[in-house]
Order: C-alpha cells, then sequence, then structure tokens
C-alpha cells in the first residue's frame, strides 16, 4: 500500500505594494471603476472634466471617434450618471451637449487616485 502524500504547507501569502494599491479603503477588492477605467470612456470623462460642457461634435472632434462609439459610451456614462445629456435646438438645428455631474467628478477622482497609488507602488517595488 502506497502512503498518502502528505499536504504541504505553504507560507502565508502577503499582499504586495501593487495590490494593496487596488484595496480600496474599507479593505474591499473590486473598487476599480471598471466603467470610467475603458479609454474611451475615460477620454470623455476626462474631456467633460477640463470643460464645463462640450457637444456631440466637439467631443467627437477632440477624441476622433465615430458617432456610434461616442454615442454608446455617452450612453453607459449617463445611466452610471456621470454624465448629463442634454438635446436642445439652435437655429432650428438639434444639439446634444454633455457635461460631467457631480457623481462623475467624484469617479474621475477615485479612479485618478487609484491609478496613483498604483504608480507610486510599482515605482517602490
Amino acid at each position: 500500500m502506497a502512503a498518502k502524500p502528505k499536504p504541504v504547507k505553504s507560507a502565508p501569502q502577503t499582499e504586495t505594494p501593487a495590490l494593496s494599491a487596488l484595496t480600496s479603503t474599507s479593505g474591499e477588492r473590486g473598487d476599480f471603476d471598471r466603467l470610467i477605467h475603458e479609454r474611451s470612456r475615460l477620454a470623455i470623462v476626462s474631456a467633460l472634466a477640463v470643460n464645463k460642457s462640450l457637444s456631440f461634435n466637439d467631443l467627437k472632434s477632440v477624441l476622433a471617434i465615430s458617432d456610434g462609439n461616442l454615442s454608446s459610451h455617452a450612453r453607459k456614462l449617463e445611466d452610471a450618471g456621470y454624465i448629463l445629456c442634454e438635446k436642445r435646438f439652435e437655429n432650428r438645428v438639434p444639439n446634444t451637449c454633455y457635461s460631467l455631474t457631480p457623481a462623475g467628478k467624484k469617479a474621475l477622482k477615485h479612479y485618478i487616485s487609484h491609478m496613483e497609488s498604483l504608480i507610486a507602488a510599482v515605482k517602490h517595488s
């Protein structure tokens, strides 16, 4: 009869600085905002953070993305409450303007804080 192999005890795992940088202040992982992290949505939120508002065409031009991509990403940010979409007419021409909401500003600041923590952790590792 063959002897059963003994279980190998592994050393307790310690959290690396890079992993702790992605941990929220409450100690929970997954606090990273994936909605903003997507490149086009981050660009939209960033552009609106430095402008009071931008029209659809101005935003499309600044970001160099298609109508469909801008519309799709803007809708996701609007549904999350991060941006406000206002549709109006100027000289009988429809005009859509976007602006960043207080929740969007807060989410962007939180995202930037996470990224700064991650950069600092990587620099010091």
